[in-house]
């Protein structure tokens, strides 16, 4: 369900693996319809639509996480097999349960409360220090529906108009941290599971700019203890599927790492894995949804980095691959099909690293491309 990237992608791991991807898409522009032979276009809130598109499929799962779980429940009900099952999904479609769930489970969360006002949250921020993050439970993505407040002052003239949008709102301490990482598992319905290696994430203006894998440096028993929240997070909360722990990094603080956001999908900080592991994310996430054996998740190199690439200058990106592709022959370019603007996702580039290349080298690589691509030149 839903027609945007990861979808798209999901393609030629169907393919390859010789299964028949069905794809319901928000419209016939979206990523995945060229990619795939069956895309119907459809509205995923309308629950005949949704019965129509699952008759006769295997099993059901999910490009984004905003299909209606009353929607979800009532197709279970009628015997479709939905992968992830909404009880798990709905941990990564409201923060608000997500945080309650960390929390049940004994793992490291920010300090958070529910807000219904801006008194709640002046209250919170001179308990806990200024200052904090306000973010909407539901539907944000990308730096969208995240809110940074530096005072009370920020708190009164800013939260208003969101707690008319929605109620109650989320606000979490502003966890000083030293970097971004990502760790990525699947999960079968029967309860096998698998993690790749922590990934280090670098974002930028809220939108994921790069990913590094391994994450350089990462201390090894941090690593571990990341790698066993997210394996921990899947099967408590029965997950099934690629899902991606958010993570930051806090050197002196707990096990050295506190939980940031789930996703029960492919992920961005994910994409690396498509050539930089000897199972990429999307085959992964097709062999957990049914129920097939897992694929082995090690990297494929010393470093391996994603680097996206957004809209900018060049508005034809294939204007630009003669130069992009001559320049660094071992990049692996992943195009979105996406119309650009400025500062959407449209596509990115992975290279592994080779023997004796230190990290900054191999970023440079794919950060030439990637440029390139985006500007023209």
């Amino acid at each position: 369900m839903g027609g945007g990237q990861l979808a798209r992608m999901m393609a030629p791991a169907a393919v390859a693996l010789g299964f028949h991807l069905h794809v319901l898409a928000e419209a016939p522009d979206v990523s995945a319809v060229d990619a795939v032979a069956n895309a119907p276009v459809g509205d995923y809130r309308d629950l005949q639509t949704l019965r129509e598109f699952a008759r006769g499929v295997d099993v059901l799962t999910f490009d984004h996480e905003h299909v209606p779980g009353e929607h979800l429940q009532a197709l279970i009900a009628e015997g479709v097999n939905v992968q992830p099952r909404p009880d798990a999904l709905i941990n990564a479609q409201d923060k608000l349960v997500m945080r309650a769930a960390i929390e049940r489970l004994g793992l490291p969360n920010p300090a958070w409360a529910a807000v219904a006002s801006v008194a709640d949250i002046t209250a919170f921020g001179d308990a806990t220090g200024w200052p904090v993050v306000l973010k909407m439970p539901r539907g944000g993505y990308d730096g969208k529906g995240v809110a940074f407040l530096r005072n009370a002052g920020d708190a009164a003239e800013f939260a208003g108009s969101w707690f008319e949008a929605m109620t109650p709102l989320l606000v979490e301490e502003a966890v000083d941290f030293s970097r971004e990482l990502s760790a990525l598992v699947a999960r079968t319905p029967s309860g096998a599971a698998k993690a790749w290696p922590v990934a280090e994430s670098r974002q930028v203006a809220g939108v994921c700019d790069e990913v590094i894998a391994p994450a350089p440096g990462l201390p090894q028993e941090v690593e571990a203890a990341a790698e066993a929240a997210a394996l921990k997070i899947a099967a408590e909360l029965g997950v099934t599927g690629v899902m991606a722990a958010e993570l930051f990094e806090t050197p002196g603080r707990g096990p050295g790492y506190l939980i940031n956001e789930l996703a029960m999908r492919p992920h961005n900080t994910g994409h690396w894995t498509m050539d930089g592991a000897v199972t990429g994310q999307f085959e992964q996430h097709l062999r957990a949804v049914l129920d097939l054996p897992l694929g082995a998740t090690g990297a494929l190199g010393d470093v391996v980095v994603m680097k996206n690439f957004l809209g900018g200058a060049n508005q034809d990106p294939f204007s630009a691959y003669q130069k992009a592709l001559a320049a660094e022959p071992t990049v692996k370019v992943h195009s979105y099909g996406k119309s650009v603007r400025p500062g959407r996702k449209i596509g990115h580039v992975n290279v592994i690293g080779s023997r004796g290349d230190d990290v900054a080298a191999v970023r440079a690589r794919a950060a030439t491309v990637a440029n390139i691509i985006r500007d023209g030149q």
